[in-house]
Formats: C-alpha cells, structure tokens, sequence
C-alpha cells in the first residue's frame, strides 16, 4: 500500500511573540507560532514533504489562528484534537548587539493532555517516519504514554522511527530526561543529539567515537550528533562517521535550527537521500533558518534549499 504521508510529528504548539528589541521596552511583538516538534513539521513541509502533525489546540482566542495557520503550511492535521486548556506562549527577542532573551509559559496547557488515545495506529501505519522529541514526553505523563506507544506502533508497521531528546534544564532534569531517553531508545532507528545539552546530560560522554559506538549498540541504525563548538553535525551511518558543516557562519537566531535540522534530514532520508547526503541538506536548511529572528517563520522553503543542495556548495 503506498504511503499517504511521509512524516509524522507528535509534539506541542506555542504561540510565539518576537522583537528585535529588549522585551523590556519592546511596544510591539510579531504573532506567530512555535514548538520543536511543529517547527520538524513544517520544515520538512516546505520541503516538499507529506506530513501529519499530532497534537491538542487549546480552545482559546489562538486556536482558529493556529488550526489556519498549519494547513496554511499544508499540515494534515485530522489528529489533532481540541482541548479545554490553554494554548502555551513565548517570547523570544534578539536585540542588536546583545545576547537572546527567552521566556516562556506552558504548563497546563493543551498540549500536555496528549494520550494514548491520541496514536491511532492505522495513521501511524499509513506514514514512512515517525518523529518525536523528549519536549513532547517533558508534557505529561500521559504524552510519554503517547510518545511510547507511537514508536512501537510504528516499529510493529516498519515505519521509521525518529528521535531527538532535545535536553533543557528549563523543562526536564538530567535524570528524568535520561529515562524518557532509555524509555523509547530500544524503538528508535534515527537519533538526534546535541553535543553541548543531550550527549553531556543523558549519555554523560563526550568522545564521538564512543558515543556513536554505545548508541550503534543500542540498535540505532543512523545517529546525528548536532555538534555547537565545532560548528556542524557528526553523522553515523552502516559503521562510518562523517562530519558536515554547518552551511552558514551569518548567525543571527539559532531558536530551533536543530528542529528545522531535524525536519530537513527527514524530509531527505524519505525522498530517497542517504543519511550523509541528508546531513548536507538539512545543513542548508538549519543554516538559512539560523539567518532569521524567530523560529518557524524563518525556516526558508524548498527551492532555495535545493538550488543550494544541487548546485554542491555551501557559500552561506
């Protein structure tokens, strides 16, 4: 049976509100959207890409805005449900000259009441890659339920499974982010991590070598290293490791570059690239993403990318 979708992304949608100005005296904020597992989606959907995002909308003044604005983006969103909590907010602004300001509010919000009832295996099984990230099981107890069952009902299908823990001290602890880890690592065929959050809080090494051996071990097929201090990705693949820059040094906001990475990869490995070719593309999407405030809005779309992608050379 051919495969309606190629990826699907099962996470939370926050409302983003940015500045180029100090938050302090910023008097106007630009409205738009965020989340890293929405941020995959929608990268991987200006890539061209079929994709399914899974979530719960608040049933607020935001949820129209936001239900419009991803089948703008040409989401599939029939697993989406509503719910009667809050949609989550946050502010992000990159004043000139000065560091990022961040702020953010999500508990209780809709998102959080992500279930089980919400994986519906037939839509899992109708799919190519399953994506999710420890921001989702970070939700609720029952979003890691969901999470779970979504990577063996997509093992159980030969689905692709999908997974970056994606590790913040403002969301998680090393421990409980290291056993969300361990929870679904076992069902996982493609892995994502940071070198500066996630390799240092939940494997607590930092040698690539050794770090893509224990993972290789654990039964992960292709592993991703997003590596900050040397400025690209160290990919593992069938036994051999290959770095990949990152495609620009004009950074201006790195706010989910790695999610748009993330989108960007998946959307590559389901259209036939392999996965050093992969790191090279989804390079080129994090990197102009990275040239732009904010974190969806400046994903770029995807013939910029392929041009860039084609033409074989990185002069960002």
């Amino acid at each position: 049976m051919e495969k309606k979708l190629d990826i699907i992304t099962i996470g939370e949608s926050l409302i983003e509100l940015s500045t180029d100005e100090h938050l302090k005296s910023a008097e106007n904020l630009k409205k738009f959207y965020g989340g890293d597992a929405l941020a995959t989606a929608v990268a991987a959907s200006r890539m061209g890409s079929e994709v399914g995002f899974i979530t719960r909308v608040g049933d607020d003044v935001f949820k129209d805005y936001l239900l419009s604005s991803w089948q703008n983006e040409h989401l599939d969103t029939s697993q989406v449900k509503i719910a009667q909590e809050q949609n989550g907010v946050y502010f992000i602004s990159r004043p000139k000259g000065c560091g990022k300001e961040f702020a953010y509010y999500r508990k209780r919000i809709a998102p959080s009441k992500l279930s089980l009832e919400d994986i519906s295996e037939d839509y899992i099984a109708n799919s190519k890659a399953v994506y999710a990230s420890g921001v989702t099981q970070s939700l609720s107890l029952s979003a890691k339920e969901a999470v779970i069952k979504a990577f063996k009902d997509a093992k159980n299908s030969g689905v692709i499974t999908a997974y970056d823990p994606n590790y913040s001290s403002l969301i998680t602890t090393p421990e409980t982010a290291r056993d969300d880890f361990n929870k679904v690592i076992s069902d996982i065929d493609i892995l994502f991590m940071s070198a500066k959050y996630d390799t240092v809080n939940i494997l607590e090494i930092n040698s690539v070598e050794n770090i893509m051996k224990k993972i290789w071990d654990m039964g992960v097929g292709t592993i991703v290293i997003k590596s900050s201090p040397n400025g690209g990705y160290y990919t593992g693949y069938n036994g051999n490791i290959i770095f990949t820059e990152f495609y620009t040094h004009d950074v201006i906001d790195t706010t989910c570059s790695g999610d748009a990475f993330n989108g960007g990869f998946l959307h590559a490995v389901t259209h036939g690239l392999t996965p050093f070719e992969a790191s090279k593309f989804a390079s080129i999407v994090a990197g102009l993403q990275a040239k732009g405030i904010g974190a969806i809005k400046s994903i770029p779309y995807k013939d910029e990318v392929y041009e860039i992608f084609e033409r074989g050379g990185f002069n960002g």
